[in-house]
């Protein structure tokens, strides 16, 4: 098939992805946008963890206030190097990342960060309603399982469906953005504060 410079035009503008990258991607997918999309969201996913050892000494806070001043975020985005965390698309993420905490207030970045107490709590719960619907222990279980990766899903924030396009997590945000820039970097913390919560 023909690849056209439209189509990777197409894709670079639904990926950020290099042009090359584009091209490769689109060539060993014989041209399908969507394999195309997903081969460089792999890539990105596999340099993302190649590259999740290395120091990130640099970065920036950003804020996020919403209207009407009841409502604001911070939080600290680390990166490798002060070039990186200066860049148009560091800061563009750094300032989605605070508006989705904003909006989808997160308990934490990641499952491992997740109040204990809290996680316990969700899990008899859960285990509960399971067994006073009559399932088996085992079943019941399985159920529980299910629902806690949902509850994490929910309130984690690396794994949240991003504000803006639900299709892509936010985990899938930054895994994109360490393919573009080429450098490990990370969520460190936020803090989201709220009048009258």
């Amino acid at each position: 098939m023909n690849i056209t410079s439209q189509m990777v035009k197409e894709l670079r503008d639904k990926t950020n992805a290099g042009m090359m990258d584009c091209k490769k991607a689109l060539t060993e997918t014989s041209g399908d946008m969507e394999k195309a999309v997903d081969l460089l969201r792999q890539k990105g996913l596999a340099v993302a963890q190649k590259r999740a050892g290395r120091a990130t000494s640099e970065g920036l806070v950003e804020t996020y206030i919403h209207a009407g001043g009841k409502l604001g975020v911070m939080v600290e985005v680390n990166c490798e190097t002060d070039f990186v965390a200066k860049s148009d698309a560091f800061i563009e993420f750094a300032k989605n990342v605070a508006m989705h905490v904003a909006a989808s207030s997160p308990v934490s970045i990641r499952r491992e960060e997740v109040p204990a107490d809290l996680a316990e709590r969700e899990r008899n719960i859960y285990l509960q309603q399971a067994i006073e619907s009559g399932k088996p222990a085992n079943i019941a279980e399985k159920m529980v399982g299910g629902k806690m990766d949902r509850f994490y899903a929910e309130n984690c924030l690396l794994e949240q469906k991003f504000v803006k396009n639900p299709d892509l997590s936010i985990q899938d945000l930054l895994n994109e953005l360490v393919a573009k820039m080429g450098e490990n970097i990370g969520i460190k913390r936020f803090a989201r504060f709220q009048i009258g919560a």
